[in-house]
């Protein structure tokens, strides 16, 4: 199984600006507790994601990756042209939504303009860095835009038509269903087989397990989560919406067989330091 600790999207709405030496201090943590691919940090305006205006400085301070996947995002060839000039970058990730609302909203682009948008970076990242693909609103949407499950699959098909490989759809919004993500990653497996697919859910604590089971039972094995579960939804309306929490899925995916690498002793400790963090400067 494929777990992505994600505190980059557990720290980019953090009102304060954590120091550079904390955020390398806390995820040297969890690279110690044995987490081996982290989501950590974003090539984008400082002017939209000011947290993440010191990413080149936090990847120069960690170890080197020797096998684990440092991702980063980006929004544009920008961003990815920065991530290329850095230290210690694996992979770089972009986020496609699958509407056309918040497409326009989260990076100033039309779906259609993405299409070639996504083809450039896809060509400056060949054979330089893992070139990710992070469906938004992968699961429905609230703007009313058109969705189904078919919807995916399409994105999914034509992504894979490019040669991008690693796919994972995200629920942005927050409130889709176990039923509906089990549906939707079905649909998508059923087409193009579980490999290199992915899961990034938001949920309320009480619907998480629920959630990982869907996706356990469409033969995913890449999920998407953040200690805590800080981070995660800002359109669902419910403070209790987060990020899948780590210390509650990874557990309870040993008590399934199902084994990510990384030490469960540890797990409480380190939820308690991302949450000391996110008292101190969210």
């Amino acid at each position: 199984m494929k777990w992505v600790e994600c505190p980059r999207d557990s720290w980019q709405g953090f009102a304060g600006f954590i120091p550079t030496a904390e955020k390398v201090a806390y995820l040297s943590r969890l690279l110690e507790a044995g987490f081996r691919h982290l989501d950590l940090t974003s090539f984008v305006s400082p002017k939209w994601v000011p947290q993440h205006a010191d990413a080149e400085a936090v990847l120069a301070e960690l170890p080197p990756p020797q096998g684990r996947e440092y991702l980063v995002i980006v929004a544009n060839e920008k961003g990815m042209e920065r991530a290329l000039a850095a230290p210690n970058v694996t992979s770089v990730g972009y986020p496609f939504s699958i509407s056309e609302t918040f497409q326009l909203k989260n990076v100033n682009k039309t779906v259609a303009d993405s299409w070639d948008q996504v083809a450039r970076m896809r060509d400056l990242a060949a054979g330089r860095l893992n070139f990710v693909v992070h469906l938004s609103m992968g699961f429905g949407n609230p703007y009313s835009d058109p969705w189904s499950p078919e919807l995916p699959v399409e994105f999914v098909g034509r992504l894979r038509e490019m040669g991008i490989r690693e796919i994972a759809l995200a629920d942005t919004y927050g409130v889709a269903s176990a039923e509906v993500i089990g549906q939707t990653l079905r649909a998508v497996v059923g087409a193009f087989g579980p490999e290199d697919i992915g899961a990034h859910l938001h949920s309320r604590p009480e619907g998480t397990l629920e959630k990982v089971d869907a996706v356990l039972a469409s033969g995913v094995r890449w999920l998407e989560g953040a200690l805590g579960g800080i981070g995660g939804c800002p359109f669902a309306g419910d403070d209790l919406v987060g990020n899948l929490s780590t210390e509650q899925v990874l557990p309870y995916l040993a008590q399934q067989g199902v084994e990510v690498g990384v030490r469960l002793e540890g797990l409480l400790e380190l939820a308690d330091a991302a949450a000391l963090l996110r008292t101190r400067f969210a």
